[in-house]
């Protein structure tokens, strides 16, 4: 992409704002529509995005490889983590009323915080484990060709 000048600067200019919306589906997904998937894959699309523009280098540099396994299998502990707490004090899995007792509409709003937070974490270091395993393939078939 060194000579699409255009793509570059546009893509640089987008790509902050990607990952803020991210956030902003991540956090306000318990209110309105969105959520831990949905963060998920939108922080995923603008990290493929700087991938396809900059490079899959300069992402490995990022969000390295061995990063990205970790944070796939830390949402999925945080998510069966909240569930099994929630079983240690008394409830069923992710009954989240029981992580604070005196006050259940907090313990839904920490719990439902929490799982978002994992699978929003899982899904995109899954989404960005698969472009770059793909990218890598084309890389070496390209060089195969040559």
């Amino acid at each position: 992409m060194t000579r699409k000048t255009i793509v570059r600067v546009v893509s640089k200019a987008l790509i902050p704002f990607i990952l803020l919306f991210a956030l902003y589906t991540q956090f306000h997904g318990d209110y309105g529509p969105g959520g831990g998937f949905q963060a998920g894959v939108i922080l995923a699309a603008g990290l493929v995005v700087y991938g396809l523009v900059v490079g899959l280098d300069a992402l490995n540099a990022v969000f390295p490889p061995a990063v990205r396994e970790v944070c796939a299998a830390m949402g999925v502990l945080i998510y069966a983590g909240v569930g099994f707490t929630t079983m240690a004090l008394g409830g069923r899995f992710l009954e989240y009323g029981v992580l604070t007792p005196h006050h259940p509409e907090h313990g839904q709003h920490y719990g439902i915080l929490l799982v978002e937070l994992g699978v929003g974490l899982t899904v995109s270091s899954v989404m960005v484990i698969l472009f770059a395993a793909f990218a890598a393939r084309a890389r070496v078939a390209q060089t195969e060709v040559v």
